[in-house]
């Protein structure tokens, strides 16, 4: 785990001793650490204590009072590589899993991207009841991770299941769930992501609307998963989180090509998610263009595609998937790309489907791989749609289909 983001929340219960050592035995696994307490949390145990454990400052309020300083939900959700709640009460169980978001720990859980785990801290009866093992139940289905609690002695003097789980098992279960998740460690992974400018001057470019958001969230996911990520990004406003991922920033088509091919040798996997442009001006000028005439009439060649051209090259052992944004005939305009560039599988959207394509944060995808067979899925972030794609490509690794 070393390295590692890891965010604590504690909520109000008497449970809450426990997070000071489990903090101490995180920060000795060499996790780096931020807490965000509940106001009712401060009343079992002190933010002081905590805050030198864990070296850093904790947090309670959503802004602080003296000066203004605002303490982002959104910003944590994206620092964290997971989000550990410990103890987690009763009331913040329900409260997460009906969104229901009035302080600042609820209100990081709904913006995480990250895995959550949670670990019940009550007594017995309240854990037992249908409310509690209903939100244990919505929370689990929707991919959060219980570490049930053990059974004991609790507070009211009865014996029971309800004790928060030791924390030194609450650090195993992370290493372990850490150590097993890496189903790509020591794959080297190409990921392509954003627009090409094309210069016309150099003040004008041609370019898209590509945000680049798709691809810097498959290089995150597939960092996450074990993988070696060089990313080549074309101009983009995101700023990139995951420190273990190489960036390379390029302007050009021309640019990203040259980066990509020196790189594509390589690599196990190559991701083509970036929208390259299909072409660019013949002679850009070197000083500004005026505006003398009503018309202006530009020359264009073609750009290399590097999809196309790096599938020519592709190895056996070697994993290529491209991207394919369609407004018409999606799959037999995705189909004839995926032949043409010699793709393990593309991914297709398609701009008529409200809430897919460029600057959103959510996406809508079909996988079609190169047995014609397809599968569709839902509407959903771009985080969880790199799941699905980083999925399809574990699932060609694990049945020995390639590599």
């Amino acid at each position: 785990m070393k390295g590692k983001n890891i965010l604590i929340g504690i909520t109000g219960s008497i449970a809450a001793y426990k997070a000071a050592i489990l903090i101490r035995l995180l920060v000795k696994e060499g996790v780096n650490i931020k807490v965000i307490m509940t106001p009712l949390a401060r009343e079992f145990i002190t933010p002081l204590t905590i805050a030198t454990l864990s070296k850093s400052p904790i947090l309670v309020d959503f802004f602080n009072p003296e000066n203004g300083d605002w303490n982002s939900h959104v910003d944590l959700g994206i620092w964290a590589d997971a989000y550990l709640i410990a103890p987690a009460t009763t009331n913040s169980l329900s409260k997460m899993a009906y969104g229901i978001a009035d302080n600042l720990l609820l209100t990081t859980y709904l913006s995480a991207r990250c895995p959550v785990f949670f670990a019940p801290a009550m007594d017995l009866d309240m854990f037992q009841h249908q409310a509690t093992q209903q939100s244990i139940e919505i929370l689990k289905n929707r991919g959060d991770f219980c570490i049930e609690p053990s059974t004991g002695e609790l507070a009211s003097g009865l014996t029971g299941k309800g004790r928060m789980e030791e924390p030194e098992v609450i650090t195993e279960y992370l290493k372990n769930y850490f150590s097993k998740n890496k189903p790509l460690k020591n794959k080297k992974i190409l990921i392509t992501a954003g627009p090409t400018y094309e210069a016309i001057d150099p003040v004008r470019f041609i370019g898209n609307h590509s945000s680049g958001k798709m691809g810097y969230a498959i290089a995150e996911r597939a960092s996450e998963l074990g993988a070696e990520v060089i990313l080549i990004s074309g101009p983009v406003s995101i700023k990139l989180a995951n420190q273990n991922i190489k960036l390379i920033k390029v302007v050009s088509a021309a640019e990203m090509y040259e980066r990509a091919k020196e790189n594509f040798h390589n690599a196990d996997i190559a991701i083509f998610a970036a929208a390259v442009a299909d072409y660019t001006p013949v002679n850009p000028s070197e000083k500004k263009t005026k505006k003398d005439n009503n018309t202006f009439v530009l020359e264009l060649k073609k750009t290399t595609d590097i999809a196309k051209s790096l599938g020519a090259i592709k190895k056996e052992n070697q994993i290529n998937i491209g991207f394919a944004l369609e407004t018409d005939n999606e799959l037999e305009n995705a189909n004839k790309k995926l032949n043409e560039k010699n793709l393990n599988f593309i991914v297709l959207n398609s701009l008529q489907e409200e809430g897919a394509g460029f600057k959103y944060d959510t996406n809508k995808i079909t996988i079609i791989d190169k047995n014609n067979n397809i599968q569709k899925f839902e509407l959903k972030t771009k985080q969880k749609v790199a799941e699905d794609i980083l999925n399809k490509i574990v699932e060609l690794i694990e049945n020995n289909k390639i590599i």
